[in-house]
């Protein structure tokens, strides 16, 4: 089993530099941090903007990440550099702008926020979606758990299996996701929506 070597340059709250050396299985533990956060290898490799092969490779410790690779991940799975080494660290109650992590997606015109990146261990999960003038959401499949929407900007359509249901600014949709669901733009500019799903889905 190969070891990787990083050295580490962490900025305390005084905003004194620390320098660690630190010598540690990362693959090993990027593993465990990806299986807690639900994700499988494939999804954390897309999110990263990866191959597959090599997060595989990394999780086996058969090959080195970047500095700037191993933020990326990290960021991914709801965490950073000082805490991946701090095992100590409290939990994270106040998320910022900077915290979240987004994804474009140009086929289905639409931008995907996760404003809380670690959110698959947790029980809810909350983005913020943004729909291009005819973007949608992706199709979502029946699952355990409940769905609830509201509706930041613009306007939009909630299909429910067979259903569907307008919606514009300031009004909200809560549902059990008993059948296929998703949500498409209802207007000629973009429409933003906070969408929050128990259990994860996105």
């Amino acid at each position: 089993m190969l070891y990787n070597y990083i050295c580490l340059v962490i900025v305390n709250k005084k905003f004194n530099i620390i320098v660690k050396g630190v010598k540690m299985r990362i693959g090993e533990k990027i593993k465990e941090l990806r299986i807690k956060n639900g994700l499988t290898q494939e999804e954390l490799a897309d999110r990263c903007e990866l191959s597959k092969g090599f997060i595989s490779q990394l999780e086996r410790d058969l090959t080195s990440p970047s500095i700037a690779t191993l933020m990326d991940i990290l960021e991914c799975l709801g965490t950073n550099i000082k805490d991946f080494f701090n095992d100590d660290s409290d939990e994270k109650v106040v998320f910022k702008k900077e915290d979240a992590f987004e994804k474009e997606n140009e086929e289905l015109k639409n931008i995907i926020s996760w404003i809380v990146p670690n959110a698959q261990k947790n029980i809810m999960e909350p983005i913020i979606i943004t729909l291009d003038e005819g973007g949608s959401s992706e199709i979502d499949t029946p699952h355990n758990g409940e769905e609830f929407g509201y509706v930041l900007s613009g306007s939009i359509i909630l299909f429910i299996g067979n259903k569907k249901y307008k919606l514009k600014k300031g009004e909200c949709f809560y549902f059990k996701p008993n059948s296929n669901h998703y949500i498409k733009n209802n207007c000629k500019t973009k429409s933003q929506v906070l969408w929050i799903s128990s259990p994860p889905t996105f």
